[in-house]
């Protein structure tokens, strides 16, 4: 299964993301405030990795409202992590399913891979096999990777603040 989605160019100013690290779990929190809202699913998207790391979007009225990464899976640095320079401002919506539209949560167990700049600060995961994908721009510190099929193929946290040491 996958998830399928309607991607429109965006006119207004796009949200602002709040991070939020969780020191205890290292779970990492992204929030937007999406104003309006959309007409789609309202629930939790997951998306589990085979190696049992878990990313979940929080979805309301068809927007997406935060992603959280509840289970990392193994990031691997690398020197040069730049996000797509041709993400324009859209709005993504993840409609209801025709043959469920009450349904509230989605699971996908698919391949996830994670790769971050040297500081951590981008962050980009993938989900499922390579493909070739337009990039997304729903926040400000926020991109998906949509592929031709109109599905996510990936998501990019920016900015990301460094995980919180012990004082």
């Amino acid at each position: 299964m996958e998830i399928a989605v309607h991607v429109e160019p965006e006119a207004g100013q796009l949200p602002a993301v709040e991070y939020r690290w969780d020191a205890d779990t290292d779970i990492l929190t992204a929030t937007l405030n999406n104003g309006g809202k959309g007409q789609g699913m309202s629930g939790s998207v997951e998306i589990e990795g085979a190696d049992g790391s878990w990313l979940i979007f929080d979805v309301s009225g068809g927007r997406i409202a935060g992603v959280e990464v509840a289970v990392w899976p193994d990031v691997r640095k690398v020197a040069a992590l730049a996000p797509p320079a041709d993400a324009g401002p859209s709005l993504l919506t993840i409609p209801s399913r025709p043959s469920q539209p009450g349904i509230a949560a989605l699971e996908i167990d698919t391949r996830l891979v994670a790769d971050a700049d040297a500081a951590e600060r981008t962050i980009h995961f993938r989900f499922g096999a390579v493909r070739q994908v337009r990039a997304a721009r729903i926040a400000q510190d926020l991109i998906f990777d949509v592929d031709e099929s109109n599905h996510i193929a990936g998501v990019w946290l920016l900015n990301v603040p460094p995980f919180p040491t012990a004082q």
